[in-house]
């Protein structure tokens, strides 16, 4: 099969940082390949180089045997190559047909844009690689699922013959990343060449015709899907064996730690979002919310912790009523918080690890002293933080931006347990992290559960609640449909929930909520 991208002895260097190492890497016409590699590896920077956006210190490429300098996007885009990022590209206020043309629109006289035939553009190419969605929607309304559509189409609308796309199923639930598969098929079948920069490896054996493995900035190794597995591919990843299987003991239940009930709450849109949930939490277990992005598990976490107001119902903490109570007032009076986006809720980027370090609890002593901060002491504690929790930066002077995904989550996770909170809430703990990172973080979870404390885990990836959980509650639509004793739980089971079916006969919707 003929190379379409050939990229040799790439070295890219940073202040500090060597990330990418003398790599090569080769791209066949109409396979999907993909860029595999821990947090912090490489994979992207290399992949910015290839769209323009990082120029190499050494290194040349190669596309379609042709020998060629990409200095810029406009350079890869005029190349055919087209590049879908982590975090979206998209204006959130226009609809989908006004970022599709977005920079090409098309002209109507010398002036006027020709909105007529940007829809028509659009939902021809939509309708062409089976995507329903709609050219006037506005994308603040519309799934994250649809969104990646839409710049998927954006790069295909401009040309793109290769695809590059980073981290795509991050955000996406299960059955979007199932549909996603089907597009990448399509895709391929319509002559794409793709790459996919991703750590989950279950997508990457049914999704993938070649893998090439990065770790720490160089080349490893690239082998054929079909002649590898999991572990194989995470052991070369991590450079060590892996334990995919997260172990558990039998828990030790506790007295109750959190109990809701009657929640009721609205969206950003001024919908209701909770439409009465109940439940309980106690100390020593991890209690799963399962559900398709949506369904309410953003509002219910921001309303337990005061970042959206209850419109009816009750939250207590170890009895105390903390409805409507600051979210400085729920910290202190026991709950550790990892947000579900960790660059907007969990880390001022631009921060120190130094600061980021006493986020929520920097007017406690020892940290606090009157007005003044006790920098000698806060210095102490991050260092214990980065040694004791495995968090890989330079110092702890540098900003958190300057930390891999992995790393900056590894930083949240450090810090809010070492707040000693009798409930830890972890919202999508895992979302985009290497196999070597999810290890850890379910360790420290599962760790923290046999400690006594009561875990909240709010997470998209079904296989995450079930290994994780000893109860899951299933949300559909704003309210707990079911709660499931994790022994009792299947897949199956757990899916008719997500879709608002029951297992209960005789009912159109379970509430089993004891």
């Amino acid at each position: 099969m003929a190379n379409v991208v050939e990229m040799k002895g790439i070295t890219k260097v940073f202040p500090g940082t060597v990330a990418n190492d003398n790599v090569d890497f080769t791209l066949e016409k109409g396979e999907i390949h993909v860029l595999l590699g821990e947090n912090g590896a490489g994979k992207t920077t290399l992949m910015n180089v290839l769209y323009g956006l990082y120029q190499p210190e050494a290194g040349e490429i190669y596309i379609n045997d042709k020998k060629v300098e990409i200095k810029s996007p406009k350079d890869a885009i005029s190349l055919g190559i087209g590049m879908v990022h982590q975090h979206f590209m998209l204006i959130h206020n226009f609809t989908i047909a006004e970022n599709m043309v977005l920079g090409q629109e098309p002209k109507k006289g010398a002036l006027s844009i020709d909105m007529e035939k940007a829809k028509k553009d659009t939902k021809e190419l939509a309708d062409k690689y089976g995507f329903n969605i709609d050219p006037d929607s506005v994308i603040d309304d519309i799934t994250v699922g649809q969104q990646q559509k839409v710049e998927i189409l954006k790069a295909l609308y401009r040309g793109a013959e290769i695809l590059i796309l980073d981290e795509p199923t991050a955000v996406l639930t299960p059955q979007e990343i199932q549909d996603f598969g089907i597009i990448l098929k399509n895709l391929v079948k319509e002559g794409k060449s793709i790459i996919l920069i991703t750590h989950k490896l279950k997508e990457v054996m049914s999704m993938s015709d070649r893998v090439t493995i990065i770790r720490r900035g160089k080349y490893i190794d690239t082998v054929k899907t079909k002649d590898t597995d999991i572990d194989g591919l995470a052991e070369m990843m991590v450079g060590r064996k892996v334990n995919l299987i997260v172990e558990k003991n039998k828990p030790k239940i506790g007295d109750v730690i959190l109990k809701v009930e009657n929640l009721k709450a609205l969206d950003h849109r001024g919908l209701p979002a909770l439409r009465g949930i109940n439940f309980e939490l106690k100390a020593g277990e991890i209690l799963g919310i399962a559900g398709v992005d949506g369904n309410g598990q953003t509002e219910l976490i921001e309303t337990i912790v005061g970042l959206r107001k209850a419109t009816e119902g009750k939250v207590y903490l170890k009895g105390e009523d903390i409805t409507g109570k600051t979210t400085r007032e729920i910290t202190d009076a026991g709950v550790g918080h990892i947000p579900e986006d960790r660059q907007k809720r969990g880390l001022v980027l631009k921060y120190s690890l130094l600061e980021n370090s006493i986020l929520g609890i920097h007017h406690r002593a020892p940290y606090s002293k009157g007005i003044m901060m006790n920098y000698g002491k806060i210095r102490e504690h991050v260092n214990n933080l980065i040694k004791n929790f495995d968090i890989r930066t330079p110092n702890e002077d540098v900003n958190a931006s300057a930390l891999s995904g992995g790393n900056q989550q590894k930083l949240i996770v450090a810090r809010e347990i070492e707040k000693d909170p009798d409930m830890i809430i972890a919202a999508q703990p895992t979302r985009g992290l290497d196999v070597g990172a999810i290890e850890y973080i379910h360790k420290r979870l599962v760790a923290e559960r046999d400690n006594g404390r009561a875990v909240l885990l709010v997470s998209l990836e079904l296989d995450e609640v079930m290994a994780l959980s000893d109860r899951i509650a299933v949300i559909y639509d704003g309210e707990i449909v079911d709660i499931l004793d994790v022994k009792d739980a299947t897949e199956q089971k757990l899916g008719i929930l997500m879709a608002g079916g029951t297992l209960h006969k005789g009912e159109k919707g379970g509430k089993n909520n004891e």
